[in-house]
């Protein structure tokens, strides 16, 4: 890479690159640089941090955080998540040089916001609360060795499936997906008007995580360029079994997350869904009469795979250090609390946030219900369900630097394959052209692979 090469083409280089350490070197600090101490502050003149979330009733802990570290004080601006709302703001403002200290970043965006230079290192200040964290949680705010954000939820998938219908059809809880398929099948002969889940082309993190499961990954590194691998046959056998329940018409194909699958699992129309632990709340707050008919299950696992495999819906989000805060070591200080001290966790999984980072749980008082506490399904306690997903997502899995774009292909395509637009495998192989185009536009070298 000679010093003429564009400078957006130098930082996707090295982003590719410290992508590709990232996977093997944990958090392994710049040579000789011991880890910071905690950074307290001083009362008498405190450090004042900006932080920015989109996350509800985050203001919570915000102030427990104040109250217990007078030397440091966190203001909070509430923002639009994603990258139409707070995201623009946050380059924006690294840019600008007046970002805030600590921002909320889904984990599938770090590359991008490494990309554009947009994330400071805070390796000396956060590498030994590594083992605080879930591995590949951890992983995701990594980057050639290199720490840039500290992990603060997941959404890993189960499916939450009425346990009364089963019931009355016979039928167990699938393990498999030739158990889903069969138990599919069996639904729509014991009910016209009753299908297993939808197929949800309207979510393309949905669709992702289904591919993060099967286990071959979409993106990679090789030498000094981006290999993209969507189309690869394990998200084939994927795209083949799901282009199946469809041709044979035993999934409905509606959004997820509108009103008419709002009313189809108010009535039964749909009697199941592969969805994050945060789903929950979702389908206790938009089908209240159906308290105590559901229960959640791993996710249904591949024929011949070994060990237990999960995904998780879009990732995550962390708390991410920017570029250029004249205080890394409180705002590590503050991503690494927020993220892991019980009290906090606490109060954001009451906000519903997703699943915590923390790999330790036993102190989070809001897993640690007893069977009384979820009537809603039946005395299951559906945390142990989603703790083993969780530990079962892959380390391997990386975001490119493009992950918006990624979204609007896969969306499109799929859509278009369910109008009857060529098949899903067709769909997936799409996406991986468009990506391609996507990271050669940003400088990047490209080779493909499946």
């Amino acid at each position: 890479m000679g010093s003429k090469m564009p400078r957006v083409a130098r930082l996707a280089a090295v982003a590719a690159a410290a992508v590709t350490l990232g996977v093997t070197a944990a958090c392994g600090g710049a040579s000789g640089e011991p880890a910071a101490g905690p950074a307290g502050g001083d009362p008498a003149q405190p450090v004042t941090l900006k932080f920015w979330s989109w996350v509800p009733n985050i203001q919570k802990a915000v102030d427990a955080f104040n109250t217990s570290h007078p030397g440091i004080k966190v203001q909070l601006e509430t923002i639009t998540a994603g990258p139409d709302g707070g995201y623009a703001k946050m380059l924006a403002g690294v840019k600008a040089g007046n970002a805030p200290d600590v921002a909320q970043v889904g984990y599938d965006s770090l590359p991008s916001f490494l990309v554009n230079g947009a994330l400071e290192d805070i390796t000396q200040h956060a590498e030994r609360h590594a083992s605080t964290f879930v591995d590949w949680q951890w992983q995701t705010g990594v980057f050639g060795g290199k720490v840039y954000a500290i992990p603060q939820a997941s959404g890993p998938m189960g499916f939450y499936y009425r346990k009364d219908l089963f019931d009355k059809w016979g039928i167990e809880a699938p393990k498999t997906w030739d158990d889903f398929a069969a138990a599919a099948r069996t639904i729509r002969k014991k009910d016209k008007d009753s299908y297993i889940s939808t197929f949800a082309a309207n979510q393309a993190p949905w669709l992702i995580a289904l591919a993060q499961q099967a286990g071959q990954g979409w993106f990679g590194t090789e030498g000094d360029a981006w290999k993209v691998t969507i189309d690869n046959p394990d998200t084939r056998k994927v795209a083949d079994f799901w282009q199946k329940m469809l041709d044979d018409k035993l999934v409905k194909t509606e959004a997820d997350m509108s009103n008419a699958w709002y009313k189809d699992l108010q009535t039964g129309g749909v009697v199941g869904w592969i969805g994050g632990s945060w789903g929950d709340a979702i389908i206790r707050g938009n089908a209240p009469k159906t308290s105590g008919k559901w229960a959640v299950a791993p996710m249904p696992q591949w024929a011949g795979s070994t060990g237990f495999a999960s995904a998780s819906w879009a990732g995550g989000s962390s708390s991410a250090v920017l570029k250029g805060t004249k205080h890394p070591a409180e705002a590590t200080a503050f991503a690494v609390w927020l993220n892991s001290d019980p009290q906090s966790v606490n109060i954001l999984l009451s906000a519903g946030y997703g699943w915590p980072s923390v790999k330790d749980t036993g102190q989070i008082t809001n897993l640690q219900q007893d069977d009384t506490v979820f009537p809603f399904y039946g005395g299951q306690n559906i945390w142990d369900v989603f703790k083993e997903a969780d530990a079962a997502v892959s380390g391997d899995w990386r975001w490119p630097p493009v992950s918006e774009a990624l979204y609007a292909s896969v969306t499109d395509n799929a859509k278009a394959a369910v109008q009857g637009e060529g098949t899903l495998a067709d769909a997936f192989a799409k996406s991986q052209q468009a990506m391609v185009e996507q990271l050669k536009a940003k400088g990047l070298n490209v080779v493909t692979g499946g």
